[in-house]
């Protein structure tokens, strides 16, 4: 009997995980960690809905947080098996969950200093930096295409999901008795034309497909659409001695921003304005990218060998250190910063809206997805005043929001994905990683299209396969 369990991102778009079994063979398809409220947070990060120590194997579908980031929580608790994903995620984790740890380190210090003098319990981060490297030392890295056994039953491979570097669609093949069942997992899919990565792969042969649906009842625009937006959100800031805070994910936006200001520099569409990359894992990260140039499109390719590396150009200054992070507090002249986290739930970027946040020369903008109960969606719902570390700061600052340079696919390029799909073979579509209103959005779309099959599970829905 296969069975498939909805563990995370059901229903909402953080905290990646759902779990397959056969036959008393556990596979967990991502371990994300749950953003959001704090406290509920952490108790669904700790406490995980089944035994760690029986889960067989975990396959990880790409790098960032809400996908990867409990894994060293999942180690802890006893899961001592092999973590499959491709080569440029796991180089990617190898630099992403020490950081995670560190970040949440320093974030419950802060924090707890005030619990502390209000005599409330204090927190604990969910792992230290030596559990996340240690984590490392499981990943089972495979190549796109290269299918590997999990037993004699199940057969797996890897497909472009063109999200982010090494992001992958999981195909799963299931013998059972005298049938196979073919299980797609798409983990976040990307979209045409965004800069630096190849397109997405398609699926043309499966029996059950779980997609994500994030934007699923919204279409983008073009990308450079995105560079025209961000060409005028700089001049007006740059003309008012303003400041632009960009909170951005360490892998992928941060790259593909640098690209867009550099290109636009080169243009002359921009003028010359310091560009602060304000985390110690962009660096690192950035060195991943240059080791991993076979997941480049030839438009990246074509654009480095014609101009400068638009990761290092003359605009670029990274900042290390927290005393090179704090100096960017006292530079008075116009200037971009980026950093992270891209949902404003903790590091840098905390402190970069504390000082700036209540300037009207200022502004505040997103580039990416931001779940409900963050900072980040307060902010872009208008708020007015918002608690950063616990203390109320007034938003004077403008919100601004660019939603083309989003890596994950629209309304009409998810049903297009599914579209490819053999209907006659397709039995069911189970839609995550979305928020239930565009999930709707999405399931009309493809009803529309004649497809009927479509599911959005709600959390710890269990169904068996047949």
């Amino acid at each position: 009997m296969i069975k498939i369990k909805f563990l995370g991102a059901a229903r909402e778009v953080t905290g990646s995980m759902h779990l397959i079994e056969k036959d008393g063979f556990k596979i967990l398809l991502d371990c994300g960690m749950q953003q959001g409220k704090r406290k509920e947070s952490f108790e669904r990060n700790r406490n995980f809905p089944f035994n760690p120590e029986e889960i067989n194997a975990l396959i990880l579908s790409h790098a960032h947080i809400d996908h990867a980031g409990n894994i060293p929580t999942l180690i802890s608790k006893g899961f001592n098996k092999k973590i499959f994903t491709t080569h440029p995620t796991r180089d990617l984790c190898e630099y992403m969950l020490p950081d995670s740890a560190y970040v949440q380190i320093k974030d419950v210090e802060y924090v707890n200093k005030k619990r502390a003098k209000q005599g409330k319990t204090l927190f604990e981060p969910l792992y230290t930096v030596e559990q996340a490297k240690e984590s490392i030392r499981y990943f089972m890295p495979k190549n796109l295409g290269e299918h590997f056994l999990l037993n004699d039953d199940i057969d797996v491979y890897f497909l472009n999901a063109g999200h982010i570097l090494g992001s992958a669609i999981t195909v799963l093949s299931l013998k059972e008795k005298d049938k196979t069942l073919k299980i797609g997992f798409t983990g976040d899919l990307g979209r045409k034309q965004l800069p630096i990565l190849k397109e997405p792969d398609f699926l043309t042969d499966v029996d059950y497909l779980i997609i994500e649906s994030t934007y699923g009842g919204r279409n983008h625009g073009e990308i450079k659409d995105a560079f025209e937006k961000l060409a005028k959100i700089v001049n007006e800031t740059y003309d008012r001695k303003g400041k632009i805070i960009i909170p951005v994910f360490a892998v992928e936006r941060s790259q593909e921003i640098l690209y867009g200001l550099n290109k636009l520099y080169i243009e002359k569409k921009i003028p010359e304005i310091p560009v602060f990359m304000d985390s110690p894992l962009a660096i690192n990260i950035t060195d991943v990218f240059a080791r991993h140039n076979e997941c480049f499109d030839n438009e990246m390719i074509d654009y480095i060998v014609n101009n400068e590396n638009p990761f290092y150009s003359k605009l670029v200054k990274y900042t290390e250190t927290v005393e090179e992070s704090k100096k960017i507090n006292d530079y008075d002249k116009p200037c971009i910063i980026l950093s992270a986290t891209g949902m404003c739930e903790a590091g840098r970027i905390l402190h970069h809206l504390k000082n700036n946040i209540q300037d009207q020369k200022n502004v505040v903008l997103f580039v990416g997805y931001q779940a409900e109960n963050t900072l980040g969606r307060r902010l872009l719902e208008g708020e007015k005043k918002v608690k950063i570390f616990g203390e109320s700061y007034s938003v004077n600052a403008r919100i601004e929001k660019i939603n083309e340079f989003s890596a994950h696919a629209g309304n009409s390029e998810l049903v297009n994905f599914i579209k490819k799909i053999n209907q006659e073979k397709l039995k069911k579509i189970f839609l995550v990683h979305g928020e239930i209103s565009e999930q709707e959005k999405l399931i009309e779309s493809l009803n529309n299209e004649g497809i009927k099959n479509v599911y959005n599970p709600e959390l710890y829905y269990e169904e068996i396969l047949e």
